[in-house]
């Protein structure tokens, strides 16, 4: 398959009423691109963490009335799942598509992570750059720049990663859909390439 990136259609199908019908869409149109990006991006991922890295695109098996808003492929070190470690993804909203570096709820190691960044807040900036957006909760599509926070603002991220059960911590990049629907699929694997160097580091403090 030739990746040609993602198409307004794509993000469309966000849009698509009823899950049966939207589930159809992106096992269709979708599905097959994140199988691509799993199968490009595993190999390269290995070689730069040192560990052998799986891919995992959602299945979504558990939805049985509420449609997905975003769908996805992980990144992780084991072969049965990647929600208990610390992983990459690549997905799409109907708004954007995102890549990241995420420890989620059920990662054993979130608050050591946390611990690790505040410890570290200092050398952060020198890591991870100002257009690179921060959250707190994959569910959420909304996540804030690194350059509208303050120390504090990270600092707080980090306390509460460690103390919230359900809080999470994850950092990465947003393209909104108008600027990856211009890129070639070249160009967005290139940005992908290099998002994923820029936050190796905290895969590493991970």
């Amino acid at each position: 398959m030739k990746f040609n990136g993602f198409t307004e259609e794509d993000f469309n199908v966000f849009s698509i009423e009823g899950l049966d019908a939207r589930m159809e869409a992106i096992v269709e149109k979708i599905r097959p691109k994140l199988d691509f990006l799993g199968q490009h991006f595993a190999p390269s991922l290995s070689v730069m963490t040192g560990d052998e890295v799986h891919y995992h695109v959602a299945k979504h098996a558990r939805r049985s009335v509420n449609p997905p808003n975003d769908t996805w492929v992980a990144f992780a070190s084991d072969k049965r799942g990647y929600k208990k470690h610390p992983h990459f993804q690549i997905g799409l909203w109907g708004t954007h598509l995102f890549v990241w570096f995420a420890m989620i709820y059920e990662a054993p190691g979130k608050a050591a992570f946390g611990r690790q960044i505040e410890q570290r807040v200092d050398e952060i900036p020198e890591m991870i750059p100002g257009e690179f957006v921060w959250s707190g909760d994959h569910m959420k599509p909304d996540a804030t720049p690194y350059n509208s926070m303050s120390r504090d603002d990270l600092l707080a991220l980090a306390k509460r990663g460690q103390s919230v059960k359900k809080a999470e911590l994850l950092c990465g990049l947003h393209l909104d859909r108008d600027t990856v629907t211009k890129m070639s699929g070249e160009e967005l694997l290139d940005k992908i390439t290099v998002a994923f160097e820029t936050l190796l580091p905290l895969y590493k403090m991970s």
